[in-house]
């Protein structure tokens, strides 16, 4: 059973972790423990997430107490938007690494491919509500990402959000010194990113899942929107594994080989979703979960749809 993933820079990343969108700072630290003694070596993390220092507080604390080294945990970070000018790339991964009181991150990944103007505001908006571009390009970003390598800040890195035209644009890049190592995208029943997946594979480029159970906590949530954990379909093939549908969800990446990082804060849930390395989908049953794609999005960043760069106007 495959328990981490080969990126192309030749490191095992594990293929679960612990994603920390949306868990408050005086819960995360907690959590982080929580995840590695669980068993969990992998930690996903942003600047964006406004709890850095928390999810630091976890990892160094079980480093400390002799349940892991540093070189036993994946940490993952993202450089945020407003970042995103060749001069700030650097301090803003410095930022990351003071808060989380680490030496390196084993990936760092440019978050979305939009640069948002620089300065205090994270998202800074017309009076249309539309995020200011700061007419920066990802692949100027880029440089700056590779020397963060060079300069033994991060392990490896890559991009997240990116559709396939935005990567073959980073992959084509006159003197590109780095491949990306990791697209991390949205990914779940509802949007199966198949043909995203295929892609970046193909070019030796690893993916992450977020929102892997549908993101239940998202501040945008409305009552009428469709519900993965609540999916009958899927509570159906859980039950016949004696699963919850938390666990299918999970498993069903597993299963393509790509890495997934669900968020919860709650110790039993941690654990749970950790537990999916003992039974297998069938070939049946991962045709069925592909057939409920829909390319429903929990996160369509509708602030940059107006955008150079928005993502999500193309195919995949």
């Amino acid at each position: 059973m495959a328990t981490s993933v080969k990126l192309n820079t030749g490191a095992q990343m594990p293929i679960v972790g612990l994603g920390t969108w949306k868990s408050t700072p005086g819960k995360v630290t907690e959590a982080v423990k929580a995840s590695i003694a669980a068993g969990y070596r992998l930690i996903d993390g942003a600047f964006i997430y406004q709890n850095e220092t928390e999810v630091g507080e976890g990892v160094r604390s079980m480093i400390q107490d002799g349940v892991v080294k540093r070189e036993d945990v994946f940490v993952v970070s993202k450089l945020w938007c407003t970042f995103h000018a060749k001069a700030l790339v650097r301090g803003a991964c410095e930022k990351t690494l003071s808060d989380l009181k680490l030496d390196y991150l084993d990936l760092y990944l440019v978050h979305w491919p939009v640069g948002f103007k620089a300065g205090e505001e994270l998202f800074p908006l017309d009076s249309a509500g539309q995020a200011i571009s700061d007419n920066t390009h990802f692949l100027e970003t880029w440089e700056a990402m590779e020397e963060l390598v060079d300069a033994g800040l991060v392990k490896a890195i890559g991009v997240s959000n990116f559709n396939k035209d935005q990567i073959e644009a980073v992959l084509n890049k006159p003197g590109l010194k780095y491949k990306p190592a990791m697209n991390q995208v949205e990914c779940h029943p509802y949007l199966t990113q198949e043909k995203l997946i295929h892609y970046c594979h193909s070019q030796g480029i690893s993916v992450t899942a977020y929102s892997p159970l549908g993101s239940p906590d998202r501040p945008w949530a409305k009552p009428e929107d469709p519900s993965l954990l609540e999916d009958p379909n899927i509570k159906a093939i859980a039950d016949k594994h004696k699963k919850t549908s938390a666990q299918v969800l999970i498993r069903f990446h597993i299963q393509r080989n790509v890495v997934v990082i669900p968020k919860s804060i709650t110790p039993q849930r941690i654990q749970e979703n950790f537990q999916v390395f003992d039974f297998e989908l069938t070939e049946e049953e991962m045709k069925t979960i592909l057939g409920f794609n829909r390319k429903w999005r929990v996160c369509p960043m509708q602030c940059s749809v107006t955008h150079k760069d928005y993502p999500f106007n193309a195919d995949f």
